[in-house]
């Protein structure tokens, strides 16, 4: 098969990992990085061995699938140049900063016949993956998603920037609409909210609690799914997945004994599985994983839980000196 010629706008934190795992996949052709810092293309170039661009729409001519790792405030202008271009586009979370902007998108990579995949790559951690077989009737779900502080991503609040991931994953699992929210979130150490709390109530029964923050000491994210008959966690960052269950045994209560199902997946890098699918995506011209409909799913749900926390300050600003 040949190579699929693939291009990287933007190049920062995220956007060179991009151009590493497209470097070394042996179908893809990198055939350039773009960034408007000069240095930043360069030096991600020079890594690579490919050509640094510090215009994009250059790069563009020269490709047929991109991935757009650029601040989230310019994901819609930049997408849109793409896929006018008539490229597939890998888009990073969060979607967009507006739904309106994410439906202009879909629709227009539905008229362009483009394909649009949206960066949750907590659906490609092989932890998920793995625990898909285990599932029956998700009724109670825990996240936390608690991150040490860093002087990056902070152009969006934590809930685009972290919890996103866990309302993406939630929606997946649960598959019913949401009959009613109870969010709370304040700043901290910055401008917009730092740390939140939402529990999610699903027509279907479910409940979901979900917790982010970017202001602790220790890095947490976790999953853990509550339903008949079993228990399954999830360990994120450790690639872990544990399932518990009674067993046949009884013990000497009576009561059944638990049967631990553990499996680690360290050995599988969860961005190089997401940019495989998106290559295997462009070359075949399948549906992505997550679409830009699943992606405007997550960012609905996030625009209301922040819409919901800005009120909760509003009405109490002297809490929150709003």
């Amino acid at each position: 098969m040949r190579p699929i010629r693939v291009g990287v706008i933007g190049v920062g934190y995220l956007g060179k990992f991009h151009a590493q795992k497209y470097m070394a996949n042996p179908e893809v052709e990198l055939v350039g990085v773009a960034d408007l810092n000069p240095a930043y293309a360069a030096e991600v170039a020079g890594v690579c061995r490919t050509t640094p661009f510090t215009d994009y729409r250059e790069l563009l001519a020269q490709v047929e699938a991109v991935s757009v790792v650029v601040p989230t405030s310019l994901h819609h202008e930049v997408a849109t140049v793409c896929l006018q271009a008539g490229k597939d586009v890998m888009l990073e979370k969060p979607m967009t900063t507006t739904l309106a902007e994410a439906d202009a998108l879909i629709a227009l990579a539905e008229q362009e016949q483009r394909i649009l995949q949206i960066g949750h790559i907590e659906q490609y951690n092989p932890a998920v993956l793995a625990m898909a077989e285990h599932l029956t009737q998700p009724l109670f779900i825990e996240s936390h998603r608690i991150h040490v502080f860093k002087p990056r991503g902070l152009d969006v609040d934590v809930i685009l920037d972290l919890m996103i991931h866990d309302i993406d994953i939630v929606l997946s699992l649960v598959k019913s609409p949401i009959a009613a929210m109870h969010p709370v979130g304040m700043p901290v150490f910055t401008q917009t909210t730092d740390i939140a709390n939402v529990r999610l109530i699903f027509e279907n029964g479910c409940t979901a609690n979900l917790t982010v923050s970017r202001i602790s000491r220790d890095n947490i994210r976790r999953l853990r799914i509550f339903q008949p008959n079993s228990f399954v966690a999830v360990d994120y960052g450790k690639k872990e997945i544990t399932v518990i269950r009674p067993g046949k045994e009884l013990n000497a209560n009576g009561m059944p004994q638990e049967e631990i199902i553990s499996s680690c997946y360290l050995h599988q890098d969860a961005l190089e599985m997401e940019l495989k699918d998106f290559i295997k995506n462009v070359r075949q011209r399948t549906q992505a994983k997550v679409s830009g409909r699943e992606g405007r799913l997550a960012l609905a749900v996030a625009q209301e839980i922040m819409a919901r926390i800005k009120e909760h300050a509003h009405t109490h600003r002297q809490l929150f000196n709003v």
